[in-house]
Formats: C-alpha cells, structure tokens, sequence
C-alpha cells in the first residue's frame, strides 16, 4: 500500500500533511461493475484527473439474507479499494447503512421488510440490530484500509442524505459513535441536500458536513456557507448525469453544461465528487424504484432501468465520451493531471442475430425450479424468506362461480392472472381498479397469479415496498384462502432442458441460444420480438427489457461474461411467446431516445 498522511479540516481547507489539498473525486460502485474490470474503471478515472475514488458499499449486496456476509469474488470490497490504492487513489467510503444510489431498496436488505413492525433508518433497536450485526462485519474490514493504517480510506460517511428521509438525531448519533467504536479514526462526514431542513436534519455537530447538487454551484455552497460557516465547501455529489426508469426516456445532460458546473465548483474553492464516474449495470435484480406518490399505495411508481450508464463521463462499457474530455481539461486547471496515453476503448463484438428456440414453458417447469410452500393466505417475497424472483401463487377456486369479479390486492408490481392455464388479465400495480370478470364452471377452475416484481424503492418516504402480493384475493365479497406459493429465484436454469421443445404451454417461455465467438468481447444484446424480458448469458443474469416501455433495447454483456465458444443466452419471455424469437448481438449500446435529465 502507498504510504500516505491523513486527511484533515483547516477551517475552510482540508490538509494533507501540512498542505492544503483538494479532494477532485468520482464514484464508482463495485457492485455494478464485474470484478474482472475494476481495474479498467478505476485506471479511466484516474486518467480522467481525478486524485480520488468515493465508493458506497451495498448491505444487501454483501448480506441478502440474515446470516454472514459474503467479502469474497464480487463481494471483495477490500480488493476493490487495493486496485484503487495501487492506482495512487484515495478512497472515500460510504458505508451506509443505507445508500440510496438507485440501487435496490437503497442498499437495505430485503430480510429487513419480514417484520412490518421494524422503522426502517431509525432509532428502532430492532433496526439498529440489524445495523450492528452488519457493521460488525463490515467496518473492520474498512477499518484496516484507512490511511493511519497504509491505506488509501481518508474519509467515512455518516449514513446518506438522510435529512431528505427524517431527523432522528439519536439514530446518527448512534451509528457515528459505532463507526469511531469500530476503529474508524479518518475523517467523518455526512452529505444532503443544500437546504435548511436537510442539513439540519442530516447533520451531527462536529462531523463534516457536504452538500449535493447538479448545478447552481454558487447557490448550493451559499446555503453550506450559511449553515456552516467555518467549513470547506464540498459537493460530495455533483450530479452530472442522471439515470432512467421504465416508461421514461434516457437522460443525456449536455457536456459543456457539465463541465461548466462542475468549473463552478473547483473555481468557487470547493472539493468535489462527481456523481457518477462511472455508472456501470444494474446487473440481475439489483435496480431500485423511485415513488411520487404521498403513499405507497398511490400510484407513481417507477421503477430503474438495468443500465445505470448515469451518461457519466466513463460510459457503461469504459467509453471515454466527451463529457471525459471536457472533465479532464477542467480538472486540469487545478490538480496535476497523470502522464502517459488514455486507455483504450475495449474490443466489442461483430454484430450478428442468432436463433433462440423455445425449451420449456415457466409454467411447465416449476416443479424444476422450486419447492411449494403453503400459506392461508398470499404473503410477499420477503416473509416468504427471499430477496428476489417471481413470486406464483396457486389456488383451487370451487365452481361454479360467475361472471364474478376477481379482486387483487396490492400487485407490487405486475401480474398475469390464469385460470385453468388460459390468461385472463394483467395488472399493474399502478392500475387504479386492479379486477377481473372471471367465470368459474361448475366443477371449479385452478387460478394462478405469477407476479413480476421491479425494483424496491430506494429513495423518499416510502422505502418499505414488498414484493409479491402484498394483501388478499377475492371473488366477489369472498377471500380466497389456502395457496400454494413459489419463488422463483432463477438463480439455477441449468435444469432446463437444452433442446428445442415441440410444444409449450401458454404464458411465459425460456428461449435458448448458443453462441460462438472468435474472443471475448463486449456486447450489447437485444431481443427486438418480445416485450418483456430477462436474459442471461451463460448461468448470468444480464438484467431486463421492457421493450413496450422503453427506454433502454440493449443489455450489456461485458467481455469477461463470454467464452470463445458454446455461450448459451437464455431468454425468459415472460410475455408469453412460443415462436422462436431472435437475439441480436451488437457493438454499440441502444439506451433509447434521450432528454435533458432535470435540474438539481
């Protein structure tokens, strides 16, 4: 490890050494990135001037379900920081307990929702339980890379942005006071919103606190002046980018608007992060939700696409765009920028469509991939003990019955409804009257409902969103009771069969292609003739489409993911297409059609 001096607060400087220093720094997320390219991102960061790497760490990411977390391969936070430091980076980490970042219920684990009487980024001793037991695990680990130990780690955040979530002073107090007890001895910060009641609220005395914001640079700092006048102006997020949901379209923010906020910042004295360097993937299920709505029953849901490409400097698949340019020669004007040439553009694959024929119906294959648990009534993913998948509830409905109507309670956050295997209805979780006209015969009719859950929300008041069906079924003033109920983690389809099948039941279909390269390259993968879907490249899930929704068409699938020959891409098309569909491998990415992203 380099060998170098703490960093400080000197009134309205921070030191290093007995030097006044300035922080230029960039977030990159480890967990959005495959291991086997952490390296690559982090050398492009540097490249691009920046003296310093900010890094949340995601609980639930480590910790899915209650028990140990996982620090090894892609959970190896500590390698993570190594690369960081071997590349003469400091480190600013943000442990959380949460993190937002657009990330799955903001980096809270999911095993937290099992008890509906736990208050989430509270004072709660149910949650701070939680929060112990984790950090008990974690901050060691960060302890032993901070600089008065060798390492790159001069800084530590206080929980995130939590003035713009509440202002229970004892909960931070509690979680600064465990971090020090921990053997976190670098500075400690906290970062909101520049505005009176977040910073009030997210504060401690005593403990740095940073502002975050897009633009405006002159007016946020103001506020911090205002609210702490003898301190350094630090942005820890200068939001340059933004990112995309479902229904929405791709968010590109003009470089030199960019550029020219991010100038304001450096010229105005102040230190800064720029949020993202780097975006990278929602890889699997990990994509988060934002919610307008005043409860969490209203509609304003909105769910996070599978790129978090952010349009950052560095693009999703290492791209130097001229937002990196023109962030370099900035950044230029203030620190020593690194000799030598740029990094190259990784290799990309020759675009090619392949075949995928269908191998199996869902609905045939769930004995395959799962065991029946049975409950009274439909209970979510999370009291089910599960973080992630399709949830399918099945129950006998005895006839005759109808025309009746089928009530369903809180979809979080689409369904498809079958009776006797034949699609009656989808609801969306947003549908203001979520009922279907069903007609029951006299010897009765098997229903089915197989929930497509999104991402949980990760930002505002409404953090606590399960997954599944969340309340009851009825017919008519009748509750439905006894269900048998799976999860579909889909984390094991090397039970699938491999050969085209002759026939398929209705509803949801794996397709399977298998693919041969000259090398591994990057990719971006398409499935232009189905709607809705997920895909997986050899044993991997890349993420999904939601090609009626948009924005995003493509997936990207980095080299490290491919073999020279037999890559099998499975298709789950949960639209229900039985015809052969076609995959398409591309070498530039399809994020769809863009806008300005909002002003912040």
């Amino acid at each position: 490890m380099n060998t170098r001096p703490a960093l400080t607060v000197d009134g309205h400087r921070f030191l290093r050494g007995g030097r006044e220093h300035r922080v230029v720094s960039a977030a990159v997320h480890y967990f959005r990135i495959h291991p086997d390219l952490w390296h690559d991102r982090l050398a492009r960061l540097r490249a691009m001037g920046c003296n310093t790497v900010e890094i949340y760490i995601a609980w639930n990411f480590h910790q899915p379900t209650a028990g140990p977390a996982r620090f090894d391969g892609w959970h190896d936070v500590a390698a993570f920081i190594r690369q960081a430091d071997a590349l003469g980076l400091d480190v600013i980490a943000r442990p959380g307990p949460y993190i937002c970042a657009e990330w799955d219920l903001g980096g809270l684990p999911a095993w937290l929702l099992a008890d509906e009487s736990l208050h989430l980024r509270t004072a709660d001793p149910a949650y701070l339980a939680a929060v112990d037991q984790w950090f008990d695990q974690l901050i060691p680990v960060l302890a032993e890379l901070q600089v008065s130990q060798g390492g790159p780690i001069v800084a530590v955040q206080v929980e995130n942005e939590y003035g713009s979530y509440g202002n229970d002073a004892d909960y931070l107090e509690h979680l600064k006071t465990g971090l020090i007890a921990r053997g976190i001895d670098c500075l400690l910060f906290t970062s909101d919103g520049p505005e009176p009641r977040m910073l009030a609220g997210g504060t401690l005395p005593g403990v740095l606190a940073t502002v975050n914001f897009g633009s405006h640079p002159k007016e946020a700092f103001a506020e911090l002046a205002k609210f702490r006048p003898d301190s350094p102006l630090v942005c820890m997020e200068f939001w340059n980018g933004w990112f995309d949901h479902f229904g929405d379209v791709h968010h590109v923010r003009d470089a030199a608007d960019a550029a020219e906020a991010l100038a304001g910042i450096l010229a105005a004295g102040g230190s800064v992060n720029i949020y993202m360097g780097h975006g990278g993937t929602n890889f699997g299920w990990w994509a988060g939700a934002n919610h307008t709505g005043k409860t969490l029953a209203d509609p304003g849901y909105m769910p996070t696409v599978t790129s978090y490409d952010y349009d950052a400097p560095i693009g999703e698949a290492g791209e130097l765009t001229e937002k990196f340019h023109r962030f370099r020669e900035v950044i230029g004007r203030y620190v020593p920028l690194p000799e030598g040439e740029l990094p190259r553009q990784a290799r990309r694959v020759r675009p090619r469509t392949v075949a995928a024929a269908p191998v199996a119906a869902l609905r045939d294959s769930l004995d395959l991939l799962s065991t029946p648990l049975r409950r009274p009534a439909p209970e979510p993913i999370e009291k089910l003990g599960h973080h992630h998948g399709l949830v399918h509830y099945r129950h006998r409905i005895n006839g005759p019955a109808g025309p009746a109507t089928l009530t369903v309670d809180g979809v979080r956050d689409l369904a498809q409804v079958f009776l006797d295997g034949q699609l009656v209805g989808v609801l969306e979780r947003d549908n203001p009257a979520p009922t279907l006209e069903l007609v029951v015969p006299e010897g009765g009719a098997e229903l089915e409902i197989l929930v497509e859950p999104f991402g949980r929300v990760n930002y505002g008041p409404h953090l606590a969103d399960r997954k599944g069906l969340i309340a009851g079924v009825r017919l008519d003033h009748q509750h439905l009771f006894g269900w048998d109920v799976r999860v579909l983690t889909l984390d094991d389809l090397s039970v699938l069969p491999t050969t085209p099948a002759t026939e398929v039941a209705d509803g949801p279909v794996f397709h399977r292609a298998v693919v041969d390269l000259p090398e591994p390259a990057d990719a971006f993968l398409a499935v232009p003739g189905s709607d809705r879907t997920l895909v997986w490249l050899n044993g991997f899930l890349l993420g999904r489409l939601w090609t009626e929704k948009g924005p995003q068409r493509t997936l990207y699938a980095p080299a490290p993911l491919w073999r020279a020959a037999g890559n099998e891409i499975l298709v789950l098309d949960l639209g229900g297409t039985s015809a052969p569909l076609t995959v398409e491998l591309r070498e530039e990415p399809d994020l769809g059609p863009t806008t300005a992203p909002p002003q912040h």
